[in-house]
């Protein structure tokens, strides 16, 4: 059994990677050391070739490495790494531990986010041909709409955006001005058309194609097998925004070599974590840090508002599934519950007779 585990093993926030906003960078999660260490390289070459989407190897790989500093830091019973009743015990008090430890963001872990960091373990112990551990999962209920933002929420958001690209314009570096441009696109791609972080970061210069009316894109879906690709079409919003940083993409360095839409500082391909972290900073700019319960600001809130959006005005269900990339109606049906503000607004408009 793991025990003697007083430390608790930094997490690493997403973004840290180059080509950030300028806020201020999270410590970087410590690295396992001697036989940990092994496993670990060993875990992330095999996961490299994996067809997992981008951001699930992140994720795999940042709660599998949080898994191997925290075994590093105790004492426990046997081998996790070689031993099956090892591993029962050390993935199920890790997962104690993780229940009773605050977050990265000071908060209790989300059921979700528990079952997570499980599949993820799940995932290293199977490649080393231990299959996965007996551990409980967590029991997760939703019964109301994922986090979406408000029509107030939504227009701070839009102006701090705004604002990020405003204050860009003013610099003496042209990449810095670039940036702003950028930065501001990346807002409202998920916000006015729905891509996840990760699609976000796949595109492509090919991927997209404007005309004076109208424009597409083309997007590439997430998981094992590759997700659903799916060519949406974007409003006019969306286009002067794409277009913008079509005009200034040709200054950034190494924007020549690469096939990519959106590029990070050196001119590769920008990281999801580096699309999370710009929206994260831009939603903290217009007020809108973490929910009630501790789930964070990301791409993923803009990406749902988007949805709640369209299934508000009238849109059918079929059709935003579609341009979510959702193979399952049920999924897209999670938009039509009530959010937490409704149920609340509900619950003041109640008026009882004395």
């Amino acid at each position: 059994m793991a025990s003697g585990n007083a430390a608790t093993a930094a997490e690493q926030a997403p973004g840290s990677t180059s080509g950030n906003t300028g806020s201020a960078e999270p410590a970087p999660t410590p690295l396992p050391t001697g036989r940990y260490a092994a496993a670990l390289t060993e875990y992330e070459t095999g996961l490299a070739r994996s067809p997992l989407g981008a951001s699930t190897r992140d994720k795999y790989r940042r709660n599998v490495r949080g898994y191997l500093l925290w075994l590093e830091l105790g004492e426990c019973d046997g081998d996790p790494l070689t031993d099956p009743a090892a591993r029962d015990w050390a993935v199920r008090d890790y997962r104690a531990h993780l229940k009773t430890t605050p977050g990265r963001r000071g908060g209790r872990r989300s059921p979700a986010t528990l079952n997570n960091v499980l599949a993820a373990l799940d995932d290293f112990h199977t490649r080393r041909g231990l299959g996965r551990a007996s551990a409980r999962r967590e029991h997760v209920k939703r019964r109301r709409a994922p986090r979406s933002m408000n029509d107030r929420q939504a227009l701070r958001y839009l102006r701090a955006a705004e604002a990020r690209e405003r204050t860009a314009a003013a610099e003496y570096s042209a990449l810095r001005r670039a940036r702003g441009v950028r930065d501001r696109l990346i807002a409202e791609l998920p916000y006015h058309a729905g891509p996840r972080a990760s699609e976000i970061a796949a595109l492509d210069l090919a991927d997209v194609r404007l005309s004076a009316r109208k424009g597409r894109l083309y997007l590439r879906g997430k998981g094992a097998d590759g997700g659903k690709d799916r060519d949406v079409p974007i409003n006019a919003a969306l286009r002067e925004r794409v277009q913008a940083w079509l005009d200034v993409r040709p200054s950034w360095p190494g924007a020549a070599e690469s096939p990519a839409l959106l590029l990070a500082e050196r001119g590769h391909r920008l990281s999801a974590r580096t699309v999370y972290e710009v929206v994260h900073t831009i939603g903290a700019e217009a007020g809108l840090g973490p929910s009630d319960n501790g789930d964070p600001f990301g791409p993923h809130v803009a990406r749902h508002t988007f949805a709640r959006q369209m299934l508000r005005s009238g849109v059918d269900i079929v059709t935003v599934a579609e341009l979510l990339g959702h193979e399952s109606l049920d999924t897209t049906r999670l938009y039509t519950l009530p959010s937490e503000e409704e149920l609340e607004a509900a619950v003041e408009n109640t008026h009882t007779d004395h």
